[in-house]
């Protein structure tokens, strides 16, 4: 699975006019589960962006997780993290899940956060979305398991 984390002071992501979810302060992820992904990477990447030590502490290091500051998780499926731009200017995304598998991990994914502690929002898997966010930092991240 590949991730792109950013930190954020809020975010929210739309369809059409209808918000389907949104956060305060937290993590707004980008999600694309690979060709060949199963179960074991999407609790293995929920725990390494759980645990993610981003959050500015006392001393303003980032010294923090999304744990440690109760802060939620804007998970958004983004297929086009799968990109393959090797070849000329138009990219391939054959690297990416087939559909059917890659909604199965998004869902699991958000679940595997939930199980740990972190309230989550979704988006809505394969809509044409609008994500609006406040990077804080700004920072961001990206993860491949």
């Amino acid at each position: 699975m590949r991730a792109l984390v950013q930190r954020v002071s809020e975010a929210r992501v739309s369809v059409g006019e209808r918000v389907t979810g949104e956060i305060g302060e937290g993590l707004l992820i980008l999600i694309c589960a690979m060709a060949g992904d199963a179960e074991a990477q999407a609790d293995q990447l929920a725990a390494k962006i759980a645990k993610l030590r981003i959050f500015r502490d006392e001393a303003g290091k980032m010294n923090r997780a999304l744990v440690d500051t109760q802060g939620a998780a804007l998970v958004v499926s983004q297929f086009t993290l799968a990109a393959d731009t090797s070849r000329g200017n138009r990219p391939g995304f054959s690297a990416a899940a087939p559909p059917a598998d890659g909604e199965r991990l998004y869902r699991y994914f958000s679940d595997a956060l939930r199980r740990l502690g972190i309230p989550v929002s979704n988006g809505e898997f394969g809509a044409d979305m609008d994500v609006h966010l406040i990077n804080q930092g700004p920072v961001t991240i990206w993860l491949e398991t």
